[in-house]
């Protein structure tokens, strides 16, 4: 009985989180620029992992049903998104001049803060795992709530470590300056269309 909750939050959890958005795209970048890569996937995986214990353990509909605290997560989380995607387009326009020996690595301290930045200040990660993870493996009893939260927590890791670790198989192809632009470019994109998905339905009325 507990191998089949377990399977469908790894299946549910891998569903959710292997997507275009912004903590992916951020992972990557660090994985094909080795800083800290290792460090970036796991910060990830243990976040999630913790998200998705918060939302099983009733915090999930405690958010839902707070306005004014997911308004504020809302655009804080926009706000930061969108100056990332400004950082990111930047470094497009140096990346013409930059080989990949080249460009300028953050310390561990900046990455871990920027980490914990793309992942904390996006209300998208919080939907994610605690809103929709916590409500699908609510409906559990407890045992299987925990093998559930296992099974999400599992393909988180797994996504992540790939992610991280994976990127060194594309280096080839980033050896040339042009295509780290074409990446910075892709970044900076990824998040402001995120931003603006955040903030589009408090203009569409």
């Amino acid at each position: 009985m507990i191998a089949t909750p377990f399977l469908q939050g790894l299946g549910t959890g891998a569903g959710l989180i292997i997507a275009i958005g912004a903590q992916n795209a951020f992972v990557l970048s660090q994985g094909l620029a080795r800083n800290h890569h290792l460090t970036v996937a796991l910060i990830c995986a243990v976040s999630d992992a913790l998200l998705i214990a918060l939302g099983l353990s009733g915090m999930g509909a405690v958010l839902a049903g707070s306005d004014s605290l997911a308004l504020w997560a809302t655009w804080f989380g926009a706000v930061f998104l969108f100056w990332y995607g400004v950082r990111s387009f930047r470094s497009a326009f140096r990346s013409g001049s930059l080989a990949l020996g080249e460009r300028m690595r953050m310390g561990l301290g900046a990455t871990v803060a920027a980490t914990l930045a793309v992942t904390y200040l996006n209300p998208h990660v919080y939907l994610d795992t605690v809103l929709l993870l916590g409500s699908i493996g609510g409906r559990y009893p407890v045992a299987e709530r925990f093998s559930f939260g296992a099974g999400a927590a599992t393909a988180s890791l797994t996504w992540f470590l790939a992610l991280g670790l994976g990127a060194r198989f594309l280096l080839p192809l980033f050896r040339h300056p042009r295509s780290w632009a074409v990446l910075d470019v892709l970044v900076g994109l990824t998040m402001w269309g995120v931003a603006a998905s955040l903030v589009a339905p408090a203009f569409a009325g």
